[in-house]
């Protein structure tokens, strides 16, 4: 008797409960459709998001100094980001924001300026930064104090003292998580070398006295017509890199590779690098994006681009991870102070294959 009475109570109840469900449950199957549309906005690839982009540095200046040709982005010891540029500057950007701190010209002991292409951050807080002109890997401590220059192999220099070609040197530099490893990319390939291989040559911390020396030199090949415009390290060994080309008319093509130099084979003594690579194991790479792929998300641009996202992507570097393991990045154009290219920061977020 008394489960009757309790299920003849009950049977309104749970029939205003069953037309309630009917209500709310289309109500939910639109906030995941959402939610599901809004994450499908920003899919570059499998791995790849676009979280957003800034303009909000095109054209500007900071103490009177063009904050413009930005081509290496990394972290200070104190958490700043920062910006080396073609020009010959060191700025330091806020982490939250992004706008310029302070800023540092870059000078050797004759006070010539570099030509400024990549930037790692010892964990003393001195400055690796390499010329593209020489090409060198400088040291400079934080109040811009050239501090010396690590050696660089004869075939890496400019002909006719080397094999490299003017304007195509260290353009990507790295110090790997070890805190003993660094990784300078060459940009474009040495004479005689086949056209679609870079070095990427290594440096070694020696002792306690905190010197690098030289260390192996890997081979990397890079898709056709494009060239390796900045490296970084993922924090387990490997590297991101950075590949870049322009094609008059068209625009720019920007992809992001991961890379591992840690079953490649020393490639130092070897004079010429074919596409064969006969008895040669180079850098394993996995294409993470190609950033022609990503939404534009409204992006203007200046000139004719397959995608308005893209401009001339030079600079990346991790800026910290996602609750679930994601790489968060900072990509940075260069606009070559032109009128028709753009100075824009892209925030991505990567998921990595396992190592």
């Amino acid at each position: 008797m008394r489960m009757r009475v309790l299920l003849s109570v009950a049977a309104p109840v749970l029939t205003a409960l069953a037309c309630t469900a009917v209500t709310v449950a289309p109500a939910r199957a639109t906030a995941s459709t959402d939610a599901a549309s809004a994450s499908a906005r920003h899919v570059c690839s499998p791995r790849v998001e676009i979280d957003g982009f800034s303009d909000a540095l095109d054209k500007t200046t900071f103490a009177a100094i063009p904050v413009a040709e930005l081509s290496g982005l990394t972290h200070d010891t104190n958490g700043d980001l920062l910006a080396v540029t073609d020009t010959s500057s060191l700025f330091s950007l806020d982490s939250r924001t992004k706008q310029p701190v302070s800023v540092q010209p870059l000078r050797t002991p004759e006070g010539t300026p570099l030509d400024s292409e990549a930037i790692a951050v010892d964990r003393d807080g001195t400055r690796l930064i390499t010329d593209e002109e020489q090409p060198s890997v400088d040291r400079f401590d934080r109040s811009g104090k050239f501090l010396g220059t690590l050696p660089v192999p004869d075939a890496l220099k400019v002909a006719p003292a080397g094999r490299a070609t003017h304007n195509l040197t260290f353009e990507g530099l790295a110090l790997l998580s070890d805190g003993h490893t660094l990784v300078a990319s060459m940009e474009g390939a040495l004479s005689g070398d086949e056209a679609n291989i870079r070095r990427f040559q290594t440096w070694q911390r020696v002792g306690h006295s905190g010197d690098f020396r030289l260390g192996p030199q890997f081979a990397y090949r890079s898709d056709a017509g494009l060239d390796v415009s900045d490296i970084t390290s993922t924090g387990d060994g490997r590297l991101l890199v950075l590949e870049r080309g322009f094609t008059p008319g068209v625009g720019n093509s920007v992809r992001l590779y991961l890379a591992d130099p840690r079953h490649a084979t020393d490639v130092t003594e070897v004079s010429t690098l074919t596409a064969a690579l006969e008895g040669v194991r180079p850098m394993k790479r996995t294409l993470l994006t190609d950033v022609a792929a990503c939404p534009s998300l409204g992006a203007p641009t200046k000139q004719p681009q397959p995608n308005p996202l893209l401009d001339n992507i030079e600079g990346v570097t991790v800026t910290g991870r996602t609750p679930d393991g994601r790489l968060r990045l900072l990509l940075v154009s260069d606009d070559n102070q032109r009128a028709t290219q753009t100075t824009r920061l892209y925030s991505l977020t990567a998921r990595l294959p396992r190592a």
